[in-house]
């Protein structure tokens, strides 16, 4: 059985590399772009993901209404199940300021076909939320949850909030349902506290099923040497063979050259960092020939950001294309 009594078990994750999808909207009205969004997690599976989330940061989340994640989410899974992926899981974000509506997110995940959730910690009301506010926080949330849950650690996101290495293995020890932890602090030296105390999955095929990510496609080979058990990284939207191959090095002990490939991959990734969710939809145009725009209030890139896109496409299409 699932947590709390569903009937389907969610597909295991497995160590390797995952996608924090983005969301296609038509460039005009700004509607969901379904079909752009299926076509995208396809070629995504195809390059050798093993996990896909939805609804993350890159996903837009916060610029969609609850219908409109519940039908991201779905035709997710729909595009993945119908190319053959269905082994490959989905993650959806369902992250809310209180517990009731991160249980109302959770659910309507579960209905749209996600197997686990990636919950942020809660960070309105900023003042209130000390380590022992989280505790509760995600101890109530894990305890009536129909998903598996896994910590998404963004202090970037959620006004500097930064879940220590402590809170995560007393949450982890003390909720089965609390499955793995993202790394997006970049915070190598607390992955490895946390990969090795719960014995996380690791690129060597050992350790147990916990998952350990690191957050970002520039420490990919970084996370492998920590212990880790894949990244979810958005430069995995652009290069996800690149990705696949530093991982795939490093599990097979070729260290000096997952190292050399992870030194391409930063490069790429931070011209991808620098120009946020604008900047790796237009990259995903340049390579692949759709993308689009973001929803507004974020802008579109400028002449600087376009030439900037072009010349990392230029430069690294090709090797990700060889990988």
């Amino acid at each position: 059985m699932a947590p709390n009594g569903t009937s389907k078990t969610p597909t295991p994750l497995r160590a390797g590399i995952y996608a924090p999808t983005m969301t296609f909207f038509d460039k005009q009205t700004e509607d969901l772009d379904i079909p752009t969004i299926k076509r995208h997690a396809v070629r995504l599976a195809e390059a050798g993901l093993v996990g896909l989330v939805t609804m993350g940061s890159n996903g837009e989340a916060v610029h969609l209404s609850r219908e409109e994640k519940a039908a991201v989410t779905k035709a997710t899974r729909e595009a993945l199940d119908e190319a053959g992926f269905s082994s490959v899981p989905v993650i959806a974000g369902a992250s809310s300021a209180s517990v009731r509506g991160t249980l109302i997110e959770i659910s309507d995940a579960a209905a749209a076909g996600a197997g686990y959730v990636l919950l942020l910690s809660p960070s309105y009301y900023r003042y209130a939320m000390d380590n022992a506010a989280l505790e509760e926080y995600f101890t109530t949330v894990a305890r009536e949850s129909k998903l598996p849950i896994i910590l998404y650690n963004y202090p970037g996101a959620v006004s500097g909030i930064d879940l220590d290495s402590d809170l995560m293995i007393r949450l982890a020890r003390t909720n089965k349902n609390i499955v793995g932890a993202k790394f997006t602090c970049a915070n190598t030296g607390k992955l490895t506290r946390v990969a090795k105390e719960l014995d996380a999955a690791r690129a060597d095929g050992g350790g147990g099923e916990w998952m350990a990510f690191g957050g970002m496609a520039d420490f990919t080979m970084q996370t492998a040497a920590s212990g880790g058990s894949g990244i979810i990284a958005g430069g995995a939207n652009v290069f996800p063979k690149m990705c696949v191959k530093v991982w795939e090095l490093w599990k097979e002990g070729k260290l000096a050259e997952s190292i050399k490939l992870q030194e391409e991959l930063s490069k790429a990734d931070w011209v991808l960092t620098r120009l946020a969710i604008p900047g790796t939809k237009a990259a995903i145009e340049e390579a692949y020939g759709y993308g689009g725009y973001p929803r507004r209030p974020l802008r579109r890139l400028g002449e600087e950001g376009q030439r900037d896109v072009k010349e990392v496409i230029g430069k690294y299409l090709k090797l990700e294309q060889s990988c």
